[in-house]
């Protein structure tokens, strides 16, 4: 590795596109931390839940070719500094449009609650040219997740860290129906198992479940102060793709029926087989993810 500009700078021997690591600071004063990698045009990536932006490396070395793709490490993961006190919705906003300003971007892909960030920066006037967002986390009734984020933030003053992971992914529905069909008690067993074996095999900095737990709780505080909002998004002007696949929950799928209902000038692509993962690196939690074609359909409507 190599310093340029006080840049980190990661040299690659092999085909591989070489990635580079740089900061901004947030107007709240917050130290993030995004990476780098392609040439072309600027394209901001912004994560959701429970991942970090070293999740979508494969997505944007696919991009690299034709943009110079931004990810950003949202708050509390990866490069970027903490929450702060009364963090909320406003802090996401500042956050994108500090990477945005800094890079000059004017297109922006955003996954899940990224996606719902990015729709909120648009309100509050962030100038885009165009977006494009996979499964945006718009959540229409908030009764459902009430009761189970209170155990979430329960289970995690307990030092309970395996049972809260699974409380959020029962929530989200993202562990797909076999959550529902399996003991709890087993699938914390498994969930304990496998946080072991990441913790076992982590690198310093490595983006761990153990140190994703604790931003759950924030994230869904975010999905749950947008819950029932749809319609305030007709005033979205710019052009916005929206993507999503047909195994995904059944609650990002309405997600992606009222985002196209209410959006002024959006177009829409449903990947058959994909699931809320379909941007996703591949990998031995991930087998379904598919980021060389979400990366094609980004650069159709892109360019």
């Amino acid at each position: 590795m190599t310093v340029e500009t006080g840049v980190l700078v990661e040299t690659r021997l092999d085909s591989t596109p070489s990635r580079s690591s740089g900061f901004i600071t947030s107007k709240d004063g917050t130290t993030l931390g995004y990476s780098q990698v392609g040439h072309g045009p600027a394209l901001v990536l912004l994560h959701g839940t429970m991942v970090a932006a070293r999740d979508f490396t494969q997505l944007s070395d696919a991009l690299a070719d034709t943009f110079t793709v931004y990810s950003l490490d949202r708050r509390g993961r990866g490069l970027s500094g903490p929450y702060l006190r009364g963090h909320g919705m406003a802090q996401e906003v500042e956050d994108l449009a500090a990477l945005c300003a800094r890079t000059g971007a004017r297109n922006v892909f955003a996954v899940s609650l990224g996606g719902l960030i990015a729709l909120q920066a648009a309100l509050a006037g962030l100038d885009v040219d165009k977006m494009a967002l996979y499964e945006p986390a718009l959540l229409g009734d908030a009764a459902p997740w009430l009761a189970q984020i209170d155990r979430y933030d329960r289970e995690m003053r307990e030092g309970r860290v395996a049972d809260a992971l699974v409380t959020s992914l029962k929530v989200t529905r993202i562990g797909g129906p076999m959550m529902d069909l399996l003991p709890r008690s087993l699938v914390v067993r498994m969930t304990l198992k496998a946080m072991a074996a990441e913790d076992a095999r982590a690198h310093p900095g490595d983006v761990t479940m153990r140190r994703l737990a604790p931003t759950f709780h924030y994230d869904a505080r975010l999905i749950l102060s947008a819950a029932g909002k749809a319609q305030t998004l007709r005033a979205v002007r710019v052009p916005v793709l929206l993507l999503g696949g047909t195994r995904s929950p059944r609650w990002l799928r309405s997600a992606l029926d009222s985002a196209a209902r209410v959006l002024p000038n959006a177009q829409r692509v449903v990947f058959p087989g994909l699931n809320h993962g379909g941007a996703t690196n591949v990998s031995m939690m991930n087998r379904t993810g598919k980021p060389a074609l979400i990366a094609k359909e980004l650069k159709r409507f892109l360019a």
